[in-house]
């Protein structure tokens, strides 16, 4: 039954109906999660989900720059909202509070680094800077993990980079796409 819903909700985004994927949006702010600062980055995550993936966001919150409780998130939003894609922003850079690959290498099963590969390449088109970005991409259970930079702008080119492939990405970690069909 589960595998026959996935595979519905496959063909309707193939076919360019709403999908639904389950989204959950993790922004890592010591000033958002004290009320400091607008977390704007989450906007376009929310944007670009609905909009590009026809995706549905169903958890969103701020945490601080704290490898707890960015990894507790993490793990509630995979493992309790059963999210099938989990986009964090913030906390990916060289700065000593930065601290979300740690958190997230923490809690996913195995990395996906062609994705953050792609992500920076593509963002290095426009800033060389890009290359000091540290963020992963992973899986922890049937959710795919994707970490954003913090800035409004960095999180679009970084998820425009990719969001294409993420469909295919998030029907392969449910379970419901053969190792050979992967690459085709």
């Amino acid at each position: 039954m589960e595998q026959e819903i996935i595979m519905m909700n496959w063909r309707m985004a193939e076919g360019g109906m709403d999908m639904l994927w389950k989204v959950a949006i993790l922004t890592a702010s010591d000033k958002g999660s004290r009320g400091e600062r607008e977390d704007t980055s989450a906007q376009v995550i929310r944007e670009l989900v609905e909009e590009e993936l026809h995706g549905e966001v169903v958890e969103y919150r701020i945490v601080p720059d704290e490898v707890n409780d960015i990894s507790a998130s993490l793990i509630e939003m995979a493992d309790y909202f059963q999210a099938d894609l989990i986009i964090t922003t913030g906390g990916n850079g060289l700065a000593p509070r930065d601290v979300t690959p740690e958190a997230t290498m923490k809690v996913i099963d195995k990395e996906v680094p062609g994705l953050a590969e792609a992500m920076r390449y593509a963002a290095m088109q426009r800033t060389r800077k890009a290359m000091l970005s540290r963020a992963v991409c992973g899986i922890r259970g049937k959710s795919l993990i994707i970490n954003l930079p913090a800035s409004p702008k960095g999180v679009h080119d970084h998820l425009l980079a990719i969001i294409d492939q993420l469909p295919h990405a998030l029907y392969a970690v449910s379970g419901n796409l053969s190792s050979a069909d992967e690459f085709e």
